[in-house]
């Protein structure tokens, strides 16, 4: 009953970890070897078994056996049933905190890659969108209000320079990821002369935890920068499914999709509900929502390892899984996107070119103040006409959308966790 209130579902989680879990036992044993806790025969035969508890992992049929606790266990249970004493030798220098620990920043370190790569799929189609629909123009709004001209080139380019900033906590995130605690062991350190700069170097992290107590007290920081990001790409994406909502219905109608990527009503015939959008944007507002889970977590704990920190596996694993497949779903429905390209032409939308007209008369040479007042008093009165057109040249308008500018600052961001 104890055994099955604190294990909970980590076992499961664990499987996970398994191949993480062996890579780090290769460099620790190879250290090991290399300060001469291990004879270069023990670490030939030492190696040899644990590539071939990798190969099992990567055909899917590695499992953690009955009464065995933890993934750990069950990979140091192979290698004793296989090798006998030399099996147990591959836990000298180390703790059970700092294996898991590295385990974990494995692990982060490529669920927030493999993230990465699933933010710049979405970020590259947003920017393609956003080429080819850069001259069709679309109402902007503030207040839900119509306000003044955008266009979809504008619409999808917004979403696409959003997730650069997203990208920025994503790569904080990595670094924290990228740091290697093996050797901290319970977070005191060891009498053993490990060689942490080496393991560092076998595991590619970028630099190492140096104080030991610091790597213990890592746990629990990197996921929750990860959930910050997490939250992050999750906020941009939850506001672009909301507008896909939003213009999607009759009342606005500005993009549709094909039938059988909408669905239909029981009663209602004419219905194409945007069922995938609203999944999504429920979704990104439940992984908003992991950061608080993780900061309540790991809120006031004592110092050193305590076994509150398993329960952040129940919080980040499925929330990697689910933000990328957000991600990748959200590109896969952006594929077929249809945009209606005359919105502006109905005349529910003619108030939209008031300020073009301001600053037209402003351009002749009418003091602002003066224009503003002579094209609301048209407005007023009913002898205001529309001109249709639109000239905006700065950077960043709708004219000048800088898409080759928007991507150079993303690929800078991403180089440093795809590099």
């Amino acid at each position: 009953m104890i055994e099955e209130f604190t294990v909970g579902n980590d076992r499961e989680l664990d499987l996970r970890l398994a191949r993480y879990d062996v890579q780090g036992s290769m460099a620790h044993i190879k250290m090991l070897e290399s300060i001469g806790l291990l004879t270069a025969d023990e670490l030939e035969v030492l190696l040899k078994a644990l590539g071939e508890i990798a190969e099992v992992i990567e055909r899917g049929e590695f499992t953690i056996e009955p009464g065995v606790e933890d993934v750990h266990s069950q990979v140091e249970f192979m290698l004793t049933a296989k090798l006998g004493d030399i099996g147990k030798k591959i836990h000298s220098g180390r703790s059970r905190n700092d294996q898991v620990l590295v385990d974990l920043k494995l692990f982060m370190r490529d669920e927030l890659k493999h993230l990465a790569e699933a933010v710049k799929r979405l970020f590259d189609r947003l920017q393609s969108l956003s080429e080819e629909y850069k001259d069709v123009l679309m109402p902007g709004y503030t207040h839900l209000q119509v306000a003044m001209p955008s266009s979809f080139g504008l619409w999808f380019g917004a979403y696409a320079e959003s997730l650069v900033d997203d990208m920025q906590m994503l790569v904080a995130a990595y670094n924290v990821a990228n740091q290697n605690p093996l050797g901290s062991a319970a977070g005191y350190g060891s009498s053993f002369p490990l060689d942490r700069e080496m393991t560092t170097r076998l595991l590619g992290f970028e630099t190492l935890h140096y104080n030991v107590v610091a790597a213990q007290m890592s746990r629990g920081k990197t996921e929750r920068a990860a959930s910050m990001a997490i939250s992050a790409i999750a906020s941009t994406l939850g506001h672009l499914a909301m507008d896909v909502c939003m213009w999607m219905c009759q009342n606005f109608g500005f993009i549709s999709f094909p039938d059988e990527l909408t669905t239909g009503s029981s009663i209602m015939p004419h219905k194409k509900n945007p069922d995938v959008f609203e999944i999504m944007r429920g979704k990104c507002n439940r992984l908003q929502s992991i950061q608080n889970e993780i900061a309540l977590l790991t809120a006031n704990l004592p110092l050193g390892y305590n076994r509150d920190l398993q329960l952040l596996k129940d919080i980040i694993f499925p929330a990697t899984t689910e933000m990328t497949a957000c991600l990748d779903m959200a590109d896969f429905m952006l594929r077929h996107i249809r945009v209606k390209r005359d919105i502006i032409e109905d005349p529910r939308y003619d108030y939209l070119f008031t300020v073009e007209e301001v600053n037209r008369l402003v351009l002749s040479g009418m003091p602002f103040r003066e224009a503003y007042k002579k094209v609301g008093l048209e407005v007023q009165n009913g002898t205001y006409k529309p001109v249709r057109d639109v000239h905006h040249t700065h950077v960043g308008s709708i004219n000048n959308l800088c898409t080759a500018e928007i991507a150079l600052k993303f690929q800078k961001l991403y180089d440093k966790v795809a590099g």
